[in-house]
């Protein structure tokens, strides 16, 4: 019987350290203080109030990357989009296109399992108002780094223009080759990094905010998952670098 893989253990020395992460006062002070409050709904419930890692493996090839935990969702349950309503939209379209067991996400323990996806977010405390700091966003920036270093993602779909954003900022660290000026975010938009780095697909971030105004539908996040999905199992893109199919900012 053979142990972790190497990638395996470097992912969970990295969680290891994370949830101890500390480094941000005031992010901190709301996970606890949102933990010791609790939502009526969950009193009786253990909130995690700590930095949620990643969920799904490094070695998946379909890397989803999000704002940050949701205060009485992730930062409840300690996974990733689990508990809330954004995380049943997510759920589903991920299920609907493959890449999940099931539909549903409601607790750490409810038998969800990823099939060649991973779910992150750029921040990984639950911030008040759901709007990290510029400085918290770079001061977390660390962990999504570190991930992205041992990820194997072909199909990267960040979740909001924030996510988008600090995606290919880091990606530019990484020697990405970011197309200047940034292209634009917008729903569906694909950002192709040179041939060594995974293809970047924007997608409006599935908040009540977008899926009660219909900004984002079902039937527009299964067409990005179709398309990773092909991305994934296809030959790379044959168009230059660049951006195509753009839409309005979300």
């Amino acid at each position: 019987m053979t142990g972790p893989s190497p990638l395996r253990r470097a992912q969970e020395q990295l969680q290891a350290e994370l949830v101890e992460c500390r480094r941000c006062p005031r992010l901190v002070e709301w996970r606890e203080k949102t933990a010791a409050l609790k939502r009526a709904a969950f009193r009786e419930q253990d909130y995690w109030a700590r930095p949620v890692p990643m969920l799904g493996e490094a070695s998946a090839r379909l890397l989803l990357i999000g704002l940050a935990p949701a205060a009485h969702g992730a930062n409840r349950t300690g996974r990733m989009f689990t508990g809330d309503r954004s995380g049943d939209w997510l759920f589903r379209a991920l299920h609907r296109a493959g890449f999940a067991n099931q539909p549903h996400s409601v607790a750490a323990a409810d038998g969800l399992e990823l099939r060649d996806a991973a779910v992150t977010a750029i921040v990984r405390c639950a911030p008040p108002g759901n709007k990290p700091t510029p400085a918290e966003r770079d001061d977390c920036a660390r962990w999504l780094e570190a991930e992205l270093e041992m990820s194997r993602a072909r199909v990267i779909v960040t979740l909001g223009s924030m996510a988008y954003d600090q995606t290919l900022r880091l990606g530019r660290r990484r020697g990405w080759e970011v197309p200047r000026p940034k292209p634009r975010f917008g729903h569906g938009a694909e950002v192709e990094c040179g041939p060594s780095a995974p293809v970047v697909i924007a997608c409006y971030h599935p908040s009540q905010q977008n899926t009660f105004t219909g900004v984002l539908t079902e039937e527009m996040l299964d067409a990005v998952f179709a398309r990773a999905a092909a991305l994934i199992a296809g030959p790379p893109p044959a168009s230059p670098p660049g951006i195509r199919a753009g839409a309005r900012a979300g």
